[in-house]
């Protein structure tokens, strides 16, 4: 193995194409740990090829739902569902003993949260709610007003930091305590972090 020490490599005169490889290379590493690669104001970067590494991922992520059976809510009162069933938890903040997402260390950033719940039935009210709290407070919620409720969702965009936690409030009003469904498709709690 060789070792070429130079400041600028440039094309030869007449042509506008620098190629670095070729039929023997297979791998080509440009710097060093703790080196910094700097890409000018005004350069291109066009890529055709596949690419990995590069951006960010939407994680953390989760999914939270009922363990297959229906949770029973009062009438007239803010309630916590009770999401005890993980889906998916890219990094391990859900916490199914609290029903709630925490942000884990590390990880704060704009997060996109969404709620859905669904009555077992179609009933009539005049108010059903689905809210989402954050540390306790409520901070987004969708309130379905019709004759015949059947289910309410609620979404938001927030800013998080570790520590911070996430849940998912009901309201009903029928007049008597009812069922909202244990199931993944139809009431459900989840969220990710977004790429910023």
């Amino acid at each position: 193995m060789s070792k070429l020490e130079t400041n600028t490599i440039d094309t030869v005169s007449g042509t506008s194409t620098l190629q670095v490889g070729s039929t023997n290379t297979s791998t080509i590493t440009l710097g060093v740990s703790g080196d910094t690669i700097n890409v000018p104001s005004g350069v291109t970067i066009n890529n055709n090829g596949t690419q990995t590494g590069f951006g960010g991922t939407n994680t953390p992520a989760f999914k939270a739902t009922r363990n297959g059976s229906n949770q029973t809510v009062s009438t007239a009162s803010s309630t916590k569902l009770a999401h005890n069933y993980v889906v998916f938890d890219t990094d391990s903040g859900f916490d199914t003993t609290n029903n709630r997402f925490v942000v884990p260390s590390g990880k704060a950033g704009k997060y996109f949260i969404g709620a859905v719940a669904r009555f077992d039935s179609s009933v009539n009210a005049s108010r059903l709610l689905s809210m989402i709290y954050k540390n306790g407070g409520n901070v987004a919620e969708e309130n379905m007003n019709n004759d015949d409720e059947v289910s309410a969702s609620a979404f938001t965009i927030l800013s998080l930091s570790a520590g911070d936690y996430i849940e998912h409030y009901v309201y009903q009003n029928t007049g008597s305590s009812k069922p909202f469904k244990g199931q993944n498709i139809t009431t459900y709690f989840f969220g990710y972090r977004l790429v910023e």
